[in-house]
């Protein structure tokens, strides 16, 4: 059996978050941008995490900071995308 490492578990829970608001999109009533914007938004929880909380590299990297601020931009997108 594979040992998963803890930001492997991290990978898995963003993938399925977007997967999960993708089928929740799909399958019931819910429009399917409401669906990816719920999981874009819950997989923002892992993405916080990965970078900040448990971050492997310091979280005031340059290029850790713009990665979260082009994340964000992406989530508010999508949401603003989803409200027009």
């Amino acid at each position: 059996m594979v040992e998963l490492e803890y930001y492997d578990k991290l990978l898995l829970a963003i993938a399925g978050s977007l997967a999960f608001g993708t089928a929740i999109g799909l399958f019931t009533t819910v429009s399917l941008s409401t669906g990816v914007a719920g999981g874009s938004i819950f997989a923002t929880i892992f993405v916080y995490d990965a970078m900040f909380r448990s971050s492997p590299v310091s979280p005031t990297d340059p290029q850790t900071v713009a990665a979260a601020i082009l994340w964000h931009a992406f989530v508010i997108a999508v949401v603003l995308a989803w409200a027009y």
